[in-house]
């Protein structure tokens, strides 16, 4: 992946990011700006981990040393601010009402459902067991991309741009808006090292309206990263085992 990749995920995020400043009645662009450092310098420390952080005696085929470098990033940003904010980053045990959590399960839950039987029908299977995919994906991706996305990254957005939209008693926003389809842009566009744009619409859109969605809302009505944590590392799980079967 070109170290462009990331510049262009925020470009075609920024029509949204503008349109969210003027519909917002105070908007505060530091927390704009705070976002993208803290956004790139996460993805630049996934990409370049394996020379930061090398792990290659270790005979590893997944980016352990990427992701345990976001993850160390992200954790220096939450214990860098007071237990209030942490509190909205998600970084807390604590939960939203039942009926809430209650609403956020079911609504991930059906979402997911739908996922599966879509995956069933279409994914490859017959693929060989492999111990590390398995304890890389209930592991790893949830755990950094939840705390990156649906956390810090979240958190800033709300700051840049209040939520005024109220459902069920949780605010939403053009924060939601915009990390939800950013989650799909940046795991269905690349530029590659030859600067080739490799542009994958049906990935992009079934990212955004299934796995970021369903995942956000129930980040939003848990009122934790727990549960968005479980959810993410459920699915890559799921996808392991379809491949399988």
């Amino acid at each position: 992946m070109s170290p462009l990749s990331p510049l262009i995920w925020i470009l075609v995020v920024s029509p949204l990011l503008v349109l969210a400043h003027f519909k917002t009645e105070k908007s505060n662009l530091k927390y704009v700006a705070f976002f993208i450092l803290y956004f790139l310098g996460d993805i630049y420390l996934q990409q370049y981990g394996k020379i930061l952080l090398p792990l290659e005696s270790l005979g590893l085929k997944f980016n352990w040393s990427g992701k345990i470098l976001s993850l160390v990033l992200g954790l220096m940003v939450i214990f860098s601010v007071s237990k209030e904010e942490r509190i909205k980053i998600g970084f807390t045990s604590k939960t939203n009402s039942k009926a809430q959590l209650k609403f956020g399960l079911l609504f991930f839950l059906g979402f997911t459902l739908f996922d599966v039987v879509f995956k069933m029908i279409l994914f490859p299977k017959g693929g060989a067991f492999d111990l590390e995919t398995f304890l890389f994906q209930a592991t790893m991706p949830g755990l950094t991309e939840e705390i990156a996305f649906r956390g810090i990254s979240l958190w800033l957005l709300n700051k840049a741009f209040a939520p005024k939209w109220n459902y069920r008693g949780i605010k939403f926003g053009w924060s939601f808006v915009i990390i939800t389809i950013l989650f799909g842009v940046g795991h269905g566009m690349v530029l590659d090292q030859d600067l080739h744009l490799k542009f994958d619409v049906i990935t992009i859109v079934y990212l955004t309206l299934i796995s970021s969605l369903s995942v956000g809302v129930l980040r939003c009505f848990s009122g934790n990263l727990i549960y968005s944590v479980l959810g993410h590392n459920s699915i890559n799980l799921i996808n392991a085992i379809i491949r399988i079967l």
